[in-house]
């Protein structure tokens, strides 16, 4: 009773209340006092004069001919009103619609049902360079595909939405790590997320990789079957992310280091990293699939299926592709619904060894090629070239 008696003073204190109210009373008192006037003269009943009230509010016109001086008066009063109250409907329909335009614009909106899309989370000066390797990178990725989830400025946003290749990419504006704003991105039916270190405001770096963490999380909870890369400046939060179930650690620092380092030996390492790289998904590192004909068997069978005059050199084996650690819960909910106590501990042991995305370069000849595992490359640019000429 106290929040009707509370609901029934908040109307009663808002101005619109009586507009409301008064706008009907208003309608129905025209109606009457014109057919009062013109009862007789241009109008046999009351049905008459409704009619002539609604054509004129509506469409702003007279279809009967009314006679007496207040009869036309009082129709005036219905065509202004209809004029002022059709202005402020066509008014508000508009702007319900340009709002709405003006959210998905900004990223305030959730975007539209999607399913298989690849999620980037995080802004930095160099996106457009991010998404062009990303799009080079990945054939399967169209930018119909890609949906953006970042707190940066939104200008610098639809600036790079502007360019025709990037305009069918989708934009969801928010933190990443927060669960609403993902929703928004419709996490639950992803496939991929790429979460970059984010240089969007000015954070510190322990900063921006606690929210690398915290988004990695996230993402994962509501939707524990994507696969998640996730970049990070400190080593030191490389176990929480692995905690957190990331499939892909990327450490730039390190990298970094590494590449400088290999640099002052002067022999040229660096330049062989890059091209090894590659900016492309033809050339450099390529990760193909195994024949489902080899799983089970051997890694020198597999070797030597590959043609003497193959353009990709054989250079190792991936071990433990896809969403790994979904398949390791799988494995250890299985593993403690065996009876077998035995089988338990080694299935167990086994589970906790695995590694996701392992690289084996090289491996032995009697290594056994899993169902999660495939082939390493290495292609040359001079293929693609070839290729683009044939």
């Amino acid at each position: 009773m106290r929040k009707l008696l509370r609901k029934i003073k908040e109307l009663l204190k808002n101005p619109l209340t009586y507009l409301w109210v008064a706008v009907p009373l208003v309608m129905v008192s025209l109606v009457l006092l014109i057919f009062k006037y013109e009862a007789g003269v241009s109008m046999e009943s009351l049905a008459d004069s409704l009619w002539n009230f609604l054509v004129i509010f509506v469409a702003g016109y007279y279809d009967i001919c009314v006679v007496t001086p207040l009869g036309r008066l009082y129709s005036f009063i219905i065509l202004i009103l209809g004029i002022l109250v059709g202005s402020a409907v066509t008014g508000k329909i508009a702007s319900i619609f340009m709002d709405a335009q003006m959210k998905k614009d900004k990223g305030l909106a959730k975007i539209k049902t999607m399913e298989g899309h690849f999620l980037l989370c995080g802004w930095r000066d160099d996106f457009e360079k991010i998404l062009d390797s990303v799009l080079k990178s990945n054939l399967d990725i169209t930018p119909e595909m890609i949906v953006l989830v970042n707190d940066a400025p939104a200008e610098e946003v639809e600036q790079l939405r502007a360019e025709k290749r990037f305009k069918a990419i989708s934009y969801v504006s928010g933190d990443f790590s927060d669960e609403s704003t993902l929703k928004r991105a419709h996490v639950e039916t992803a496939t991929r997320a790429l979460i970059i270190a984010d240089r969007a405001k000015k954070f510190s770096r322990l900063e921006t990789d606690s929210r690398t963490v915290l988004a990695a999380l996230t993402i994962s909870s509501l939707n524990p079957s994507v696969y998640i890369a996730a970049e990070i400046s400190d080593a030191k939060f490389k176990k929480h992310l692995e905690m957190a179930h990331c499939d892909e650690i990327i450490m730039t620092t390190n990298y970094e280091y590494s590449l400088l380092a290999t640099a002052s030996s002067g022999v040229g390492y660096s330049n062989v990293i890059m091209e090894l790289i590659g900016d492309d998904a033809y050339s450099g590192i390529i990760i193909e699939d195994i024949p489902s004909k080899f799983l089970g068997k051997s890694y020198k069978e597999f070797k030597d299926s590959q043609e003497p005059d193959s353009s990709s050199i054989l250079i190792g084996l991936l071990m433990n592709t896809g969403n790994f650690y979904q398949r390791r819960k799988e494995a250890l909910r299985e593993a403690q619904k065996n009876p077998d106590v035995k089988k338990i501990v080694s299935n167990l042991q086994k589970v906790k060894l695995l590694k996701s995305n392992a690289p084996i370069l090289a491996p032995s000849d009697d290594v056994i090629i899993q169902q999660s595992t495939k082939a390493i490359f290495v292609r040359g640019k001079e293929v693609k070239n070839a290729e683009e000429r044939n």
